[in-house]
């Protein structure tokens, strides 16, 4: 049970960071302000080396992880551009990128708790990530 729900925590810390990853370079290119540019830019590396861990450990269980669901994808991807063809600007993007890390800060709890079995390591990972989304969502709100 200990490896099943490890490697289950693992996938979905693989699928959000992903998710953080294409949110980010999703907006990247409409950003007027240099310091908000820097902290996404900054956020996605911090997303992009704790992928490293992620990927080195479901490697040691023979696991190719997991990509984000398409559907949800899809739907940040289509709220993203319906939401900036409408008014593109910095305080919008900020707006955009709260709500996305709120939501995966609340679904990393919800799988934290859902696989409570896995271990420690995969634990830490998961709640680092959901540290670096809450650090993101409180670094955005002077651009709100």
């Amino acid at each position: 049970m200990i490896e099943q729900d490890t490697v289950r925590l693992l996938r979905e810390c693989d699928a959000g960071v992903q998710m953080g990853v294409a949110s980010i370079d999703n907006v990247q290119g409409r950003i007027k302000n240099e310091q908000l540019r820097k902290l996404l830019s900054d956020s996605k590396a911090q997303h992009q080396k704790l992928n490293i861990e992620i990927q080195q450990l479901l490697d040691r269980y023979h696991d190719d992880g997991k990509a984000p669901d398409l559907m949800a994808k899809g739907m940040s991807w289509m709220k993203t551009n319906l939401m900036l063809s409408m008014e593109e600007s910095d305080e919008k993007i900020a707006d955009l990128m709260t709500d996305g890390c709120n939501m995966g800060v609340k679904s990393l709890g919800k799988y934290l708790n859902q696989y409570e079995a896995a271990d420690e390591k995969s634990k830490d990972i998961t709640k680092r990530l959901m540290n670096i989304e809450e650090r993101l969502a409180q670094d955005m709100r002077p651009y709100l």
